[in-house]
């Protein structure tokens, strides 16, 4: 399928499912690196968009790890409203470990860095690192360091591997990018 209807937009395949899956395992690869020898690190996954890219991600990480998730929202239909509403809160203690902080896609970066912010000030973690599927690099203008990014993509509005688009579309394999 090259070219899909979700909700009211028509959106074509962007990214296939195997050079999806490739790019997650390089990244894992060099999150392995940076994790030997770390004392059992925890996974924050930022729900809803990362679920899939964790699932993934999980297959090829080859230490102890313990993995929870966040829930935030700042996107209305296509556009970020700029505010972050944390839904669901961080239900484990992180204070001195070592968290890997995990999202889907970083666009304006004023998710994850709200985020950042608030797990640093509120929960005092050893460190904490960020890991993201998809980043903009057009648009992310931000201070904060991005450690670990499988892939690249210029600043359209994409769905599909966990991404969604009006809560839609977030089961396809593939992803896709909007066409009207």
């Amino acid at each position: 399928m090259n070219t899909i209807t979700i909700g009211d937009k028509k959106f074509k395949k962007y990214i296939d499912y195997e050079t999806i899956s490739k790019s997650i395992a390089a990244l894992a690869q060099k999150i392995n690196a940076d994790m030997a020898g770390e004392h059992i690190p925890l996974i924050v996954g930022v729900l809803n968009g990362a679920f899939m890219f964790l699932a993934d991600l999980m297959k090829h990480l080859d230490f102890d790890c313990e993995l929870t998730f966040v829930r935030v929202s700042s996107y209305e239909g296509t556009e970020s409203t700029g505010e972050l509403c944390e839904v669901l809160g961080l239900n484990t203690n992180i204070g001195g470990r070592t968290v890997i902080l995990a999202e889907d896609i970083i666009d304006t970066g004023n998710t994850i860095t709200k985020l950042h912010q608030m797990l640093t000030e509120n929960h005092n973690p050893k460190q904490i690192k960020i890991a993201t599927m998809l980043l903009k690099p057009n648009v992310y203008k931000k201070t904060l360091a991005l450690d670990y990014v499988a892939m690249e993509i210029p600043n359209d509005f994409i769905a599909g591997f966990g991404l969604d688009y009006n809560g839609l579309g977030r089961n396809l394999k593939d992803i896709y990018k909007i066409t009207q």
